[in-house]
């Protein structure tokens, strides 16, 4: 890199905190079906992994399961009205985006949350009005890991991708990044799975916690 011209986020896990939302969301819905609930460690283990893995851990069913669907999009119109009601930034997140927008450096954000709850919960953290491209999976033809969301967010910003940071708390983000031809950095605050060692794949940088990101930006910003 020679110098950073922008930074693109993961959402969930690495700009956000949305476990507190989807641990209330499910465990309502649970109760409603007379399931025990889930535990919040349980939750947050699994909200990278989407809406369908959190309807499996609290349903117990697989997709394959004809009942699956129909408590899949429960969960989802539970949770479209309870998308930023404890939702927050991580620690240190915002600090680092004002210093980005004092500094002019575009940011962004690469995710494989659908648009249809994205948007909604950016707006409900006032951060719509600031951030600049945002791809969802319906904004492209292929998901993470493949590189096209981030090469379309650094085109957008007419911004070469060697000079771009992507952060993310999957192996998929730093796959997309790497493939994108970007530097990476891990968000180890983020949702790892327990049987995950984020150490172990090979990001540019490792975040041991949020407030990290913003003394890696101004290095890298020189």
């Amino acid at each position: 890199m020679e110098r950073l011209e922008a930074v693109y986020f993961d959402l969930d896990g690495t700009l956000i905190d949305t476990a507190p939302d989807f641990y209330t969301v499910l465990n309502t819905l649970l109760k409603k079906h007379g399931r025990p609930e889930v535990s919040y460690s349980a939750v947050r283990a699994n909200v990278s992994n989407g809406a369908r893995a959190l309807t499996e851990l609290g349903f117990g069913k697989g997709p394959d399961d004809l009942t699956f669907p129909a408590f899949l999009d429960e969960l989802l119109d539970a949770y479209e009205q309870h998308l930023a009601v404890d939702t927050v930034l991580f620690p240190g997140m915002a600090e680092a985006l004002d210093w980005m927008d004092a500094n002019q450096i575009p940011w962004g954000i690469v995710t494989n949350k659908p648009s249809r709850f994205t948007h909604k919960v950016l707006e409900g953290l006032g951060l719509h009005e600031r951030v600049g491209p945002v791809l969802c999976p319906d904004d492209v033809k292929q998901r993470k890991p493949d590189p096209e969301g981030l090469l379309i967010a650094a085109n957008a910003d007419k911004v070469t991708p060697a000079n771009c940071l992507y952060v993310g708390d999957h192996l998929r983000d730093i796959q997309a990044g790497h493939n994108a031809g970007m530097a990476t950095a891990v968000a180890a605050f983020g949702y790892i799975d327990a049987d995950d060692d984020p150490r172990d794949w090979q990001a540019t940088y490792y975040l041991e916690e949020g407030a990290d990101l913003l003394p890696l930006l101004q290095t890298l910003r020189g």
